[in-house]
Order: structure tokens, then C-alpha cells, then sequence
């Protein structure tokens, strides 16, 4: 007969008793309860993890370099030799479809249909930007490209320079 529900119990030493301190003198840790006399740790729960016992901290004393545009627009680019045998002809290629594939990840806003590859199948293509070779290799496939307007202002569309 093997364990069964009603036998369970869990191993030796597995369950401990809380140590309950500040009870009192006559528990051995009443008063201070173990935290010594005055100092740092007898105030305070712990220190934090990145404490450094009160010399200026890492990230403060490493010099600070370079710009971050708070504004800056994040484009995701999938080639077109990517799509090439994932989708059949015919297929209308949103940027839904591509999340769902896992060819792009969740938090690709704007995504850039680049030219690396090859593409024979016939798809249907509405992204958010193209380069002019990426558009040359769609239309050359038999397939069509439109793009997405994002917004009241929107980013420039055709930008083959940046791809």
C-alpha cells in the first residue's frame, strides 16, 4: 500500500515554530529583543541592498554619460525574408498577426517592414512603415503594401534612408 492522502505529513524539522520575541524578561528575548543596544540595525527593520554603510553609493559615483531622448520612437523591423513560408498566399499581414506568430514581441508599438531576404509568396501587408526595397520585393512577389497611420501626428511613413 503506497501513501495515500490521509498518511501525509511532511518530512522531520520541515515545520519550525516562529521564535517569538519581545514577550518579556523571562523569555530571553524580551527588552531589546536580540537587536543589541542602540545602532543602526536596533531602530530600523534592515538595511536596504544597495546600503553602503553610508559611503556615497555605486550608481551615484559612476560618472553619467551621453543623452536619452525621453521622446524617442522605437521601431521594430522584421525582414522579408521572414515572412517568407510562415504565411500562405493571400494572407493579410497585420501587426496583431505578427505578435501572435511571435515573430515581433508584445510591446513593438511601430513596426518597419525592412528588405534583408527573399520573397516569393503573395501576401497582403499593413504595417506601420516600409523601406523602398522592402516595397520593391512585395509588389515584385504579386503582393500589396499599405501602411498604417498612427495617431493626430504621425511619424513619416516612407522613410527609405533608415531602413
Amino acid at each position: 500500500m503506497g501513501t495515500t492522502l490521509h498518511t501525509l505529513s511532511p518530512p522531520e524539522g520541515a515545520r519550525k515554530k516562529k521564535k517569538r520575541i519581545g514577550r518579556g524578561i523571562g523569555s530571553h528575548r524580551g527588552k531589546t529583543s536580540g537587536r543589541g543596544m542602540k545602532g543602526q540595525l536596533y531602530r530600523r527593520r534592515a538595511m536596504r541592498v544597495s546600503f553602503e554603510g553610508g559611503q556615497l553609493p555605486l550608481h551615484m559615483r559612476i560618472p553619467k554619460r551621453g543623452f536619452v531622448n525621453i521622446h524617442r520612437v522605437e521601431v521594430h523591423g522584421v525582414n522579408v525574408g521572414h515572412l517568407e513560408g510562415k504565411f500562405d498566399a493571400g494572407t493579410e499581414i497585420t501587426p496583431e498577426l505578427l505578435h501572435e506568430r511571435g515573430l515581433v514581441p508584445k510591446k513593438a508599438t511601430i513596426i518597419k517592414l525592412l528588405g534583408t531576404g527573399e520573397l516569393t509568396t503573395s501576401l497582403v501587408i499593413k504595417l506601420h512603415r516600409a523601406s523602398a526595397s522592402a516595397k520593391t520585393k512585395v509588389e515584385a512577389a504579386g503582393g500589396s503594401l499599405d501602411l498604417i497611420v498612427l495617431g493626430p501626428n504621425p511619424a513619416p511613413a516612407d522613410d527609405a534612408d533608415a531602413g
